[in-house]
């Protein structure tokens, strides 16, 4: 069998500029991914306000744009008041969704001072699960309205005197699930969730607003209730949300890699029901994906929900992530993209702890696993524009897929004409020669080839061994002429960077 894979590059070939919200993650208020996480008061590293340095470093490096806040299914039963105001005052609550004592001593304001820290900004999330409209009016009024109103003037009594101007917003979260407090059909959430935003642009036209669809592909109600509810509140939207986890529950790491094969399914089929409804209203408005939960995750959710019920802050949902989860996630980053025309948010999920790649020990140190150096790499050289591949590859057949590509890659050129080529090798066994036929872009040279990769699938990093899987830019591609060739370590994500000659 002929190994190589060939791909092809034109300048004037682009799917389209690369929208910097695609770069953002999530931080819920779940398990240890706030409390024990990037907030614990009175841990060595943490700051005056109770924000830890040491993980701050690790998700500041992330360079991300948004963080959607504060769930997630935490939401649906989520009141934002017990979150604001003087911290002896707020309630202890049982919450619905984990099944833990929710101290709110994190809330909203937390959250932006935190953002600030970061350098990112918050996509706030309203709850219509247990409460409506009138709750997601008075949320916007304290967090955008200037001064004057009786939340403004309350938010400016909580010490903020300028409003916080959050411009994104999700109407809720996986509205379609039966584990959801609130569950609803696609035509009467459609309906809800047209009137809250129709509501909320009223007191701030400069937002933009976010429709929960369907939570998974997998689910029956894909993509009938993202339909319903588009039906009822397309041309008062601006997004549509989707959600996707990919696992390796069979333990087969040949039919895992594939997978994505299923999210490139999944982005298509959300774009052409947008599409659909779009017609369907003859409006003139495109909708725009975005994809606020993505990651690998192989636990199920009752696992360890119910285990010890009514804790504060429990270990929950914390996946040992390894070196197959990075190349997973390196394939659902080449999907994303390869939509860039269509994606205009996507959050990985979530940020630290739980379903996460940054772990801590409460009280204790802090490191990453591989899969962030994937999702480092892609925020540090994916901007710009996003140009359309046409790739060669060899195939292979797995339990589930057929013909799927052993090499998949996406490519970017930023402001400076750097082009990044990001590829993965989707084969377990063998190292495959790559060549890139460059054209129209005149004279590049390699700057660097940066390879994540280790001998087993399985290898990940702790406490005792943070370095253990960590990418290098020992990578052999080199250019003859308009040909860029490299070799591909076997399962293995890679970033090769050119520079225009001078």
């Amino acid at each position: 069998m002929n190994r190589k894979t060939r791909i092809t590059l034109d300048k004037d070939f682009t799917i389209g500029k690369i929208d910097d919200k695609i770069f953002s993650s999530f931080v819920e208020l779940l398990g240890r991914c706030v409390y024990g996480g990037i907030y614990e008061p009175g841990h060595p590293m943490a700051d005056e306000k109770g924000f830890r340095l040491d993980v701050l470093k690790f998700t500041k490096d992330l360079n991300l744009t948004l963080n959607r806040f504060p769930g997630g299914n935490f939401v649906s039963s989520y009141r934002w008041e017990d979150g604001v105001g003087p911290k002896s005052k707020r309630p202890k609550r049982p919450e619905l969704a984990w099944q833990c004592i929710e101290p709110n001593q994190f809330g909203t304001n937390e959250m932006v001072e935190w953002s600030k820290l970061n350098g990112s900004g918050i996509i706030m999330t309203v709850n219509l699960g247990t409460r409506g409209i009138e709750q997601a009016l008075d949320l916007l009024e304290y967090c955008n309205f200037p001064e004057g109103s009786y939340y403004s003037d309350l938010r400016i009594s909580h010490g903020y005197k300028e409003p916080h101007n959050i411009k994104y917003w999700c109407l809720s979260n996986e509205v379609d699930g039966v584990w959801q407090v609130g569950q609803k059909t696609g035509t009467e959430y459609g309906r809800l969730a047209r009137e809250t935003s129709k509501a909320m642009k009223l007191l701030d036209n400069t937002i933009s607003t976010i429709l929960a669809g369907s939570s998974s592909p997998s689910q029956a109600t894909f993509p009938a209730f993202d339909a319903d509810a588009l039906d009822e509140a397309y041309d008062f939207v601006d997004y549509l949300s989707i959600h996707q986890y990919l696992s390796n529950r069979e333990n087969d790491t040949r039919n895992y890699v594939a997978k994505t094969l299923s999210t490139e399914a999944y982005l298509k089929s959300a774009i052409a029901t947008c599409d659909f409804i779009k017609a369907k209203h003859r409006s003139k408005k495109t909708m725009m994906i975005s994809f606020d939960e993505f990651n690998t995750w192989d636990a199920t959710m009752a696992e360890d929900r119910f285990k010890n019920r009514w804790q504060f802050a429990p270990s929950l949902l914390e996946q040992v992530y390894n070196m197959e989860d990075a190349v997973v996630l390196g394939s659902m980053l080449i999907v994303i993209l390869k939509h860039a025309d269509r994606v205009g948010i996507a959050c990985l999920s979530e940020l630290v702890n739980s379903i996460a790649h940054i772990r801590t020990e409460t009280g204790g140190g802090c490191w990453v696993l591989p899969p962030y150096y994937t999702y480092l790499l892609f925020s540090k050289y994916g901007r710009g524009i996003s140009l359309l591949p046409v790739i060669d590859s060899p195939k292979y057949d797995s339990v589930q897929y057929t013909d799927v590509p052993f090499v998949d890659a996406a490519a970017t050129i930023d402001e400076g004409n750097c082009l990044s080529i990001f590829a993965i090798n989707r084969d377990v066994d063998n190292s495959i020669p790559v060549e890139v036929l460059l054209r129209g872009f005149g004279q590049y040279r390699v700057k660097e080839h940066i390879v994540l990769e280790s001998e087993n699938p399985k290898d990940t990093n702790t406490k005792e061994n943070p370095n253990n899987v960590v990418p290098h830019s020992n990578g052999n591609a080199f250019m003859d002429g308009d040909v860029v060739y490299a070799e591909l370590p076997r399962l293995s994500w890679n970033v090769i960077r050119l520079e225009k000659m001078k």
